[in-house]
């Protein structure tokens, strides 16, 4: 069969799978709307339990420990609704994922974490140089287990085709293991290149591990496609992180929004830049498709090599008592000079703090001159809103970047619906005017920055697992607020005077920022 032939077939699959998972989820909820309905309407004692059960959820929601704009929006959805609302939250309420997962991932990195303890940046270098941004790593070393490196190498990218050069050439290099974990993976160019060279190197005995994101690759892949690359080669293996299924799962909401390449150990990449072909510019549904991320050469790669250990022996070779150790960069007697400090770290739906919320709120809060980011989604919790207009508000240079063309236009108009409070407080918007960016980053004051996965919405915030690369005092963070100073230019500034040009407020708006929390 050709390749053509053979792209065909795939996307017939990909169609019928789409559509017979809709169609089975729509036919789910609306048995449940009607049951619930029968019920209500057959005993006047069935309607009152269950209005009585939304009362008591109300009460619930009001003490619990969560985010309030979340916690608005289920309120006002059961008061609406009283008898369906109370089920309804406790169908989708909870952000967390299923039991099971959250099992089988904790019982992994209980496993693994306690070795990286041995890594990391020996002394105080940073706490003497920069209390502040210490105290920043020591929080998210504390929370998720990933320490400070200062024996590492960062490069900035500041378009995929750039950073695609480079992975290519990475993985024609590799000698021992390749670790691949992406949202995204869609047949193509970029795609068909990279799988050739993994199946080069798997000739030559190299390990190939993959992950992808089934829900994130629903309309890319067929069903089951991991069984089509683990027949390529023996030495290639595959997990699709939580397989969708056409049955109502709150668990779905949680995807592996995370994009790792590791090389050897010693190599990695990070960034928002998935394995599809509008992400290196080789289509363009879009415009031009603007994306950032990094490479990684040293110590600091041992976080990345950890986070994709931990996922795949949570959910596939389970029972192998492998050694994160031994995939380390000394083990292959590599020594990298230091340029300034690396910390990758990554952030999960199964813990009840927002680590990468946290991180950005303290990038505004301690900066002095600037903060500059990239962002192609701008749904805002009250908690950020407010850290970016005080921002502003104490003088700080605060610039943020959108989409001038969107992927997603009610998620745009959402972003745009965003604007106007930002605006008076002095933030600072720009629109992309050649295309869509992708990019997700952070840089402030010369000195901090952050190139990652997380977005700034609450699916990125909240629900998916993410990861990010925090960078300090290396040439990367110059290199990325050079980028950013070139986009401005590039891009068209919205501003409170010119903001109807583009943008005009409804009612339908006010309801789209409501029920944010829920999409």
């Amino acid at each position: 069969m050709s390749s053509s032939e053979l792209k065909i077939k795939f996307r017939r699959l990909i169609v019928n799978r789409i559509f017979i998972t809709a169609v089975f989820l729509i036919l789910q909820i609306a048995w449940f709307a009607l049951c619930v309905a029968k019920l209500s309407a057959f005993s006047g004692w069935i309607s009152a339990a269950l209005q009585v059960l939304s009362l008591l959820i109300v009460l619930y929601i009001i003490c619990k420990d969560d985010n309030p704009s979340y916690k608005i929006v289920w309120i006002i959805l059961i008061m609406v609704l009283p008898i369906f609302g109370g089920l309804l939250y406790l169908f989708a309420g909870n952000k967390k994922p299923s039991k099971h997962m959250h099992r089988r991932i904790q019982a992994t990195k209980e496993k693994y974490l306690p070795m990286l303890k041995s890594f990391g940046e020996k002394g105080k270098t940073l706490e003497d140089t920069d209390p502040r941004a210490y105290a920043v790593c020591r929080y998210i070393n504390s929370l998720s287990g990933y320490p400070v490196y200062a024996n590492t190498q960062a490069k900035y990218y500041p378009v995929g085709e750039l950073m695609f050069k480079d992975m290519l050439a990475e993985i024609r290099k590799a000698e021992h293991f390749i670790f691949l974990e992406y949202f995204i993976i869609g047949i193509g160019k970029m795609w068909d290149e990279m799988l050739e060279a993994l199946v080069d190197r798997a000739e030559h005995g190299v390990e190939i591990r993959i992950i992808y994101d089934d829900m994130g690759c629903v309309a890319l892949l067929p069903p089951k496609y991991f069984k089509v690359l683990e027949k390529i080669h023996p030495n290639i293996k595959c997990l699709a992180f939580n397989p969708v299924v056409p049955v109502l799962s709150l668990v779905m909401n949680n995807r592996d929004h995370r994009k790792i390449l590791v090389i050897d150990g010693h190599t990695g990449f990070n960034g928002g830049i998935n394995i599809s072909d509008e992400y290196i510019n080789e289509t363009a549904p879009f415009g031009h498709w603007k994306d950032t991320g990094v490479m990684l050469r040293g110590d600091a790669v041992m976080n990345l090599t950890e986070m994709f250990l931990e996922l795949w022996h949570s959910f596939k070779d389970t029972e192998v008592k492998a050694d994160i150790v031994k995939y380390a960069p000394e083990v292959y007697g590599e020594k990298y000079l230091s340029d300034g400090y690396i910390q990758p770290f990554y952030d999960t739906p199964l813990d009840t703090e927002p680590l990468s919320e946290n991180v950005y709120i303290e990038i505004l809060s301690r900066a002095e001159k600037y903060v500059y980011i990239y962002t192609p989604y701008l749904i805002l919790d009250d908690i950020m809103k407010n850290a970016l207009c005080l921002a502003a508000k104490r003088g700080v240079d605060v610039r943020l970047v959108t989409p001038g063309i969107p992927d997603k236009k009610i998620i745009f108009r959402m972003t745009r619906a965003n604007y106007t409070p930002l605006l008076k407080a002095g933030v600072r918007i720009f629109e992309y005017t050649p295309g869509f960016i992708h990019a997700k980053s952070f840089v402030s004051d010369d000195k901090i920055g952050v190139v990652g996965t997380i977005n700034l919405d609450y699916r990125s915030l909240f629900l998916h697992f993410e990861c990010g690369t925090l960078m300090y005092g290396n040439k990367a963070v110059s290199d990325l607020k050079k980028d950013c100073l070139e986009t401005f230019e590039k891009s068209r500034e919205i501003t409170l005077q010119n903001i109807k040009q583009y943008y005009r407020g409804t009612m339908f708006d006010a309801l789209l920022r409501l029920i944010a929390p829920l999409l």
